[in-house]
């Protein structure tokens, strides 16, 4: 009989070595542009949307510290909303949730300016080197030296900034292997990044170290932290409370469960799409295939990686 344990291990970690790829990317994110970003106050804090991904902004006495930064297309229009917004025309600190280039799009910007950049440091890696992704077509150049972090951590960190107490912490190998969440215990609020959604399926970076157990993980430190009326604001898409990600949580952990027993069973990815154990959340999240296509292919990479190729 198969055991189970709510400790998730990984036996094969990915470790992306792309600095030798030299090949550049055009992304597909490129096509177009915001040409509105909206505001929405959220009692010391300002999210906005239409940048490429949810920006949480705080105004200080020195600049304005970030959560995230969008398209890199969209750091100009995104710099003249805050401006508008926080009366701040810096950034004194931005936080990069992830790697991605619609979290990291406003780097260049902000480390130009002497901002401080603060992430996890396999996101320092992924963007010193060339790399491809789940979320993009082609390939992603490294960022310039100064639009990359300069402070990074193995685990979490903290910072004071305009009377608040800001946490940050790891979420490890859940969207990407560099994920962190940011706390404002004082606002009852948390920006989760791509770990968390509301109304989409997240993509799990299985290629660069992402997998399910590690999403799973996710929701159950997430879970620990939260009220039922906590606010958390995904990467993308409308806001959760903390009763969605008590929920999420079981809901991971049920499809977890349902992974081990194809992975005993000796299914493939694609009879797990067909079989589709997510058919009862579609009405809230859409179509799962993709997602369970990735994860089921990162639990194979967890628990027997010599039986597949990437």
């Amino acid at each position: 009989m198969m055991r189970h344990s709510k400790t998730f291990s990984r036996r094969c970690f990915l470790q992306a070595g792309a600095a030798t790829l030299g090949a550049a990317l055009v992304p597909a994110y490129a096509a177009s542009s915001a040409t509105d970003i909206s505001s929405v106050d959220l009692g010391g804090l300002t999210l906005f949307k239409g940048a490429g991904c949810n920006v949480l902004a705080m105004a200080g006495e020195d600049g304005a510290l970030l959560i995230d930064g969008g398209l890199a297309v969209n750091s100009s229009a995104l710099l003249a909303a805050l401006q508008q917004i926080t009366g701040n025309s810096r950034i004194h600190t931005l936080i990069n949730t992830h790697w991605h280039p619609e979290q990291t799009g406003l780097n260049a910007a902000a480390g130009q300016d002497g901002a401080k950049i603060i992430a996890h440091t396999k996101t320092l890696m992924y963007l010193s080197n060339t790399m491809g992704s789940e979320t993009f077509a082609g390939r992603l150049a490294p960022l310039a030296e100064k639009a990359r972090p300069s402070v990074t951590t193995h685990s979490n960190g903290s910072l004071n900034f305009a009377g608040q107490t800001i946490n940050y912490d790891y979420l490890p190998m859940a969207h990407t292997d560099g994920d962190l969440f940011v706390h404002f215990p004082e606002l009852n609020l948390i920006a989760g990044g791509g770990a968390v959604s509301a109304v989409q399926w997240p993509i799990i970076e299985y290629r660069n170290g992402g997998w399910l157990g590690g999403l799973v993980r996710a929701h159950e430190k997430l879970a620990e932290l939260v009220n039922p009326d906590t606010r958390i604001v995904p990467a993308q898409g409308p806001m959760l409370t903390g009763a969605d990600i008590v929920r999420h949580r079981d809901m991971y952990q049920e499809l977890y469960l349902n992974m081990i027993a194809g992975l005993n069973s000796g299914l493939g990815p694609e009879d797990v799409v067909e079989n589709n154990p997510a058919e009862q959340y579609m009405d809230e999240l859409g179509d799962p295939s993709k997602f369970l296509h990735g994860a089921y292919r990162s639990m194979q990479m967890a628990y027997v990686p010599d039986s597949i190729s990437l």
